[in-house]
């Protein structure tokens, strides 16, 4: 090996090192983010009185406030930048809409056709549909590892949710779960390609979910919100904005620094293992045989995707999280 050769791989592989440590981290955050996303079930059984829309609304509505708020006071420049830009304004409205529509549309869904049903549809159509849009737009190259990690995560997913519940399948119920998980996509999608050409993931996570929550004001006034008033409902609502949104989406915004979006929402299948433990720690629910099966599928699923891809001496092509483009 020449020296000039030993130079440049040597280059090549001090560059791939801090892409794979930040791939590791985004992955990582998205994780955290789908497993505070988990808790809402949980947290939800604390507002027995409210219904779904409702409890939908004002997650939306308190938490955009409040990554608005958080933004404007830890990314000022970062969030005026990003509303004063042209080219920023067609995402922004798209990723809004996209949020609402995927909030309302996922709890009309689930009352419809229950929520093992629901639940699959919604979250195992996301990683397809984020896909699907990623070769539609270019920006994705599919490779034999993500689609290996997502029918596995998708399959354990089903498992975990499906065993041993009796759903109805209705039609409509299941048109309204694709279009949420589609419109989830839309929204991923949309804060990846502002946070990949250099906006501040603070500022984006603030600016999208702000304006969703004033899309979804007259849909919280115009449901029953005495639940708000009560000291159980207040608190429920408080943590589902500021913890399971606020939180969440922050993180959230961070991983896709250096996580496309097509790993990204597959990562998001974490979400429903995290409800399937809770519900049995907490609210005394029981997990058959097919459901801990689905659970070590999930979870060796997400293990494969998050785990940074190495090419010993050839740097190749690599995508924005210092893996192979997925």
């Amino acid at each position: 090996m020449s020296v000039r050769t030993f130079r440049t791989s040597k280059r090549a592989s001090a560059s791939a090192a801090p892409a794979a440590r930040r791939a590791l981290g985004g992955g990582a955050d998205i994780l955290l983010a789908a497993s505070l996303w988990g808790t809402t079930g949980t947290a939800r059984t604390f507002a027995p009185g409210a219904s779904s829309v409702s409890v939908a609304a004002a997650r939306i509505v308190l938490g955009g406030l409040l990554l608005l708020a958080f933004a404007a006071a830890t990314r000022r420049a970062g969030l005026l930048h990003l509303l004063r830009g042209r080219a920023s304004r067609a995402p922004l409205a798209l990723g809004a809409v996209a949020i609402a529509v995927y909030q309302v549309a996922f709890f009309v869904a689930v009352s419809r056709t229950g929520v093992a049903v629901g639940t699959v549809v919604t979250i195992g159509s996301a990683p397809a549909f984020t896909g699907l849009i990623g070769l539609a737009t270019r920006r994705a190259v599919l490779t034999g590892r993500w689609t290996a990690a997502t029918a596995g995560a998708v399959a354990g997913c089903a498992l975990l949710v499906g065993a041993g519940h009796g759903s109805g399948v209705d039609p409509a119920g299941i048109a309204l779960a694709l279009l949420s998980g589609l419109s989830y996509a839309v929204y991923a999608t949309t804060a990846s390609v502002l946070i990949t050409r250099g906006e501040d993931d603070r500022a984006t996570a603030g600016a999208l979910f702000g304006a969703a929550a004033v899309l979804l004001v007259p849909v919280l006034a115009a449901e029953p919100a005495g639940w708000l008033l009560t000291g159980s409902g207040a608190a429920t609502a408080l943590y589902l904005g500021a913890v399971t949104t606020g939180l969440g989406y922050v993180l959230f915004a961070r991983g896709l620094r250096g996580t496309p979006a097509t790993t990204a929402t597959t990562l998001t299948l974490a979400e429903p293992a995290v409800a399937a433990v809770l519900g049995t720690a907490v609210l005394g629910e029981h997990l058959g045989g097919a459901a801990y099966a689905g659970l070590a599928l999930l979870a060796a699923s997400l293990v494969v995707l998050v785990a940074p891809v190495r090419r010993p001496g050839k740097p190749g092509r690599r995508g924005r999280s210092g893996n192979e483009l997925v």
